[in-house]
């Protein structure tokens, strides 16, 4: 049973969503980073459940640090921090003991924990586990900005309703843009119609999913390597650990079926001094290794499986065909959380590939 993801620099989550608390091991970081609990306090706030298109569960969400931080610095010790769960309904989950919720990972996880997993809330399985994940992110993206190393994502797609794409000359600006909204699009019109189509999913008793679209800028060309631990693999890794998350492209990704190679290439040029490539089609990444160019990839998030309508399912206890109806406090779509947990995992999968290239004295300093 395996809960910790990374190489050099890895991640050790734990919790359930009803449990005493949730929390992670962060492993690998080097001594000298400067935290900015702004970037913490303002990803967690992008994570955070907010008006109607949310969940009705709020939690405070302040990460108790209990170790590797000391001065607003790391030791280079393992960071560890535990999230309390303070707004618990467990109740609303005693009329779905032994159901499995279509869509949700009841039916496996009772297979896989042999009948002894926390269930409440979806337990391990829960996108409550995915604040740590931001809090581990965040930390990573205070790494990274030291290098100039910036990741924005923003909702490119939900239903029929598509956002203004990134644009390639713009990059920085956009992804600044990203960072500073909570419903994270390009185009305020187009925000308003997907907030509006989230609350129609809301009304009758449905959900929605969508696709995010990220860009990682500032990364150098000769990281990854060319096989197992590619920047693609790497990343798809880290991604699909994410709660919903049901596909990942990179670049052009599914595009390239309808192209031809003289149109996918990406023609290599100099800029002053400095190699690039007037296209991106490739996303970055050549070989499973960086190129200098902007890290592109998309990923879509499948509609929350909670519904309020009513369902067929089975009870695994009794082995009988059952009518479900999920109650309580549930998310009409996760898109709009998701997005700053997609930042986070791709912080924590650059700073891991950094580290395995450069080693650890690459980040951080020596104390004056």
């Amino acid at each position: 049973m395996k809960n910790v993801i990374g190489n050099n620099l890895s991640v050790t989550l734990f919790g359930e969503s009803h449990g005493k608390g949730i929390g992670a091991v962060l492993d690998g970081v080097p001594s000298g980073v400067k935290i900015d609990y702004d970037i913490i306090a303002r990803m967690m706030q992008q994570r955070k459940a907010a008006g109607t298109i949310s969940t009705g569960r709020r939690e405070d969400d302040i990460p108790e640090f209990l170790s590797g931080i000391k001065d607003g610095y790391t030791e280079g010790t393992p960071i560890a921090f535990v999230i309390p769960n303070k707004n618990v309904h467990s109740s609303d989950y005693n009329a779905l003991k032994n159901i499995a919720r279509p869509g949700h990972a009841d039916y496996a996880g009772h297979v896989k924990y042999r009948g002894y997993e926390d269930a409440s809330g979806g337990g391990h399985f829960s996108g409550r586990l995915t604040a740590p994940l931001v809090v581990c992110g965040a930390i990573c993206i205070c790494m990274l900005q030291e290098k100039g190393i910036t990741i924005g994502t923003h909702i490119s797609k939900m239903m029929h309703i598509e956002d203004r794409p990134f644009d390639e000359k713009h990059l920085e600006q956009d992804i600044a843009l990203c960072n500073a909204k909570t419903f994270s699009v390009l185009d305020e019109k187009k925000g308003e119609q997907m907030i509006a189509l989230i609350e129609d999913a809301r009304n009758h008793m449905d959900s929605v999913g969508g696709v995010l679209d990220t860009a990682i800028t500032g990364l150098c060309a000769g990281v990854g390597e060319p096989e197992f631990d590619s920047v693609e693999s790497c990343l798809a890794h880290a991604l699909f650990s994410i709660p919903a998350c049901k596909g990942v492209e990179f670049g052009s990704g599914f595009d390239f079926s309808n192209m031809y190679g003289s149109a996918a290439n990406d023609a290599f040029c100099m800029h002053g001094k400095e190699i690039i490539t007037k296209t991106n089609h490739n996303g970055g990444i050549n070989g499973g290794i960086t190129n200098g160019m902007p890290i592109r990839f998309k990923t879509v998030f499948k509609p929350t499986p909670s519904i309020a309508q009513l369902q067929k399912t089975v009870n695994f206890q009794t082995k009988e065909n059952v009518d479900v109806e999920i109650h309580g406090r549930h998310d009409p779509a996760v898109i709009h959380r998701a997005r700053v947990v997609v930042d986070a995992m791709s912080a924590i999968t650059v700073a891991d590939l950094l580290i395995t290239r450069f080693g650890s004295v690459y980040f951080g300093g020596e104390k004056q």
